[in-house]
């Protein structure tokens, strides 16, 4: 009777065997196709390489910002193609444009629009300022006063506008990309915090290296100093773009992945070296920009790695480090890279 049972057991385990080796040779399959994304992510890096050398990190950030539907900050010092890498995202997707100059003399009216006195209705009418169409490209955004910071509130989190007492919804998709030189000092406002962590992204824009301005010059040169950006065509539109958001929102993370975000973004608001931690919607935004870098490699779940990529684009803006730690020259970034470091990673 024993040796009976011995061989049912060890028939099932051979069976069992065989089942698992045919998984594991068989190719594994998305749950959610996200073919048509990823060459769509690589389309638009093909056309703005038509112009625009190198800042890759750049690129894959503001085409993540679409996916993910967050705002985006660059930062860098002039001349380093901040502004036309922005406007060649626009025109990568078929969707509305404006750019808006940001001054010390602009007022919330500028931005947001007014009511206008019409005689012939005797009526007022509000006529829409340039915030209202799809992609906007806010150029030198610290050069505007507090009060027309704060009109970019509502409008920047809840995609709405409040006008006399009116709500005016935006069209989607809406994104906001602006600039902003560290350097200046004269005539410039520092963006208050409020502000700041609206923002999904601060990019951080470095130098080309050597062997990248040397294929700048080469370039321009052969296009006779002169950018066309005619030669950019649209990419997607704005149907794609709401179609690829919704298929990131579907992206599948697993539950230790959501620990650890919270790990990383609760370790924020204890850490010494820090006066101000990050907020609940930086996690929600590790999440979010970690399942579009899933998306734009090809993957339809997200991986620590993609996590790890993110986050200082995430949390570097929405941190305050504590006096002592400024005075030591210490950067917001690197308490978020000791904070990534010292937590152990999910596998």
């Amino acid at each position: 009777m024993l040796s009976t049972l011995e061989k049912i057991m060890e028939l099932q385990n051979e069976e069992s065997q065989q089942v698992e080796s045919t998984q594991a040779d068989a190719p594994f399959h998305n749950r959610t196709d996200v073919t048509r994304l990823q060459n769509a992510a690589e389309s638009i890096r093909t056309e703005i390489r038509k112009i625009v050398v190198g800042q890759k990190s750049m690129v894959d950030l503001l085409i993540a910002a679409v996916l993910a539907d967050g705002h985006v900050l660059i930062e860098g010092v002039p001349g380093i193609a901040k502004t036309l890498t922005a406007k060649l995202l626009a025109r990568t997707l078929d969707v509305g444009f404006q750019r808006i100059q940001f001054t010390p003399d602009l007022m919330p009216s500028d931005v947001l629009g007014t009511s206008v006195f019409n005689p012939k209705s005797v009526e007022f009418e509000f006529r829409q300022g340039p915030i209202f169409s799809h992609l906007i490209l806010i150029d030198e955004i610290n050069r505007a006063p507090a009060k027309t910071q704060a009109a970019l509130f509502e409008v920047m989190e809840e995609r709405q506008v409040t006008i006399d007492g009116t709500t005016y919804p935006m069209d989607r998709p809406f994104l906001v990309v602006a600039t902003q030189n560290p350097i200046d000092q004269e005539g410039t406002y520092r963006l208050p915090e409020a502000q700041l962590d609206r923002f999904l992204f601060k990019i951080e824009v470095e130098y080309p290296t050597l062997e990248e301005e040397s294929q700048i010059l080469m370039e321009f040169h052969a296009r006779k100093n002169f950018n066309d950006l005619s030669a950019i065509q649209p990419m997607i539109s704005g149907a794609d773009i709401a179609e690829f958001q919704a298929a990131v929102r579907s992206l599948h993370i697993d539950e230790n992945l959501l620990n650890y975000i919270a790990q990383i973004v609760g370790n924020t608001r204890s850490h010494k070296g820090l006066f101000l931690g990050a907020s609940p919607r930086a996690s929600i935004g590790i999440m979010t920009a970690a399942k579009a870098f899933a998306a734009m490699n090809g993957r339809d779940f997200v991986t620590p790695e993609d996590i790890k990529d993110v986050a200082p684009h995430i949390l570097r803006h929405r941190i305050l480090l504590t006096p002592e730690k400024e005075m030591e020259g210490v950067t917001t970034a690197d308490i978020v890279r000791q904070i990534i470091e010292k937590i152990e990673v999910p596998r």
